[in-house]
C-alpha cells in the first residue's frame, strides 16, 4: 500500500463534481460516473484522483503503523490554520493541462513544506528502480538532490501547486482540449474556496486507483 497527502476540494465544492465528471471517476466514493472525455487523455490523472500533491505517494517505513502515520498527520494539521486558496486557472504545464493558482500563495507552500518535512520519518526510502525511473525525467541537480533526500524531486523549492486534468497532449490535442477544459471548469473555478484540511489518499496495490481515506482538519 502507498499513502499520499493531497489537497482535494471539499465534497460540496462544485470543483469536486466538475472534476469527477471530467475524469469519469469520483475519487471520494471511488465510483465511475459519466465523463466528458472517455479516452486515454484523462486515464492517468483519473487513477490518482483530482488533487494537488502535498506529500508525494510513499510506502510506510518498516515498523510504522497506520495509527502512527494518522497521528502524525493530525499533529501537523494542528499547527496550520485554514487559508484562502487563490483563484485557479487551467494552464499548460509542460504539455499537461492542470489547474493552478493565479497568484503566489505562501500559506500553500508552507503547508506542502510542513507535510513533506514532518511526515518524512514515516517514509520508506525509494528503491533503486524507483530512483532510476524518476531520473529518466532529466532532473536538474536541485531536483536530483531533492529526490535523494526526500524521495521525490518536486518538493520545497522545486514544488508547485497543480491539479492535473490530462496526460501530456500533442499540440493538435491541446488546441481542442484546452478550450474545452477552460469552459468546463470555469464555473467552479469562479467560486472562492478555502483550504481547510489535509487529505490522506491510499493506493492498495501498484495498479489500483488512489482513493480518499480521511480528511484531517487544519486547526492552527
Amino acid at each position: 500500500m502507498r499513502v499520499a497527502l493531497y489537497y482535494a476540494p471539499l465534497p460540496n465544492d462544485p470543483l469536486t463534481a466538475a472534476s469527477s465528471a471530467w475524469f469519469g471517476r469520483d475519487s471520494i466514493a471511488n465510483a465511475p460516473i459519466p465523463d466528458l472525455i472517455r479516452n486515454d487523455i484523462t486515464a492517468e490523472p483519473r487513477n490518482y484522483g483530482f488533487h494537488a500533491t502535498l506529500k508525494p505517494p510513499m510506502r510506510l517505513a518498516n515498523g510504522v503503523t497506520w495509527n502512527d502515520f494518522e497521528h502524525a498527520v493530525q499533529a501537523t494539521a494542528a499547527k496550520i490554520a485554514p487559508f484562502d486558496l487563490p483563484p485557479l486557472a487551467v494552464t499548460d504545464l509542460r504539455g499537461f493541462l492542470a489547474l493552478r493558482e493565479t497568484i503566489p500563495c505562501p500559506p500553500l507552500q508552507a503547508l506542502a513544506d510542513a507535510c513533506v518535512e514532518q511526515l518524512d520519518p514515516f517514509r520508506e526510502p525509494p528503491s533503486e528502480e524507483e530512483l532510476a525511473r524518476r531520473r529518466r525525467a532529466n532532473l536538474s541537480p536541485e531536483q536530483d538532490a531533492m529526490l535523494i533526500r526526500w524521495g521525490y524531486p518536486y518538493v520545497f523549492g522545486t514544488w508547485f501547486f497543480h491539479m492535473t486534468v490530462t496526460r501530456r497532449l500533442s499540440d493538435a490535442e491541446k488546441s481542442t482540449i484546452m478550450p474545452a477544459a477552460e469552459a468546463w471548469f470555469a464555473p467552479a473555478m469562479a467560486i472562492p474556496r478555502r483550504v481547510e484540511d489535509i487529505c490522506i489518499f491510499t493506493q492498495s496495490t501498484p495498479a489500483a486507483a488512489f482513493i480518499l481515506s480521511q480528511r484531517i482538519k487544519l486547526r492552527g
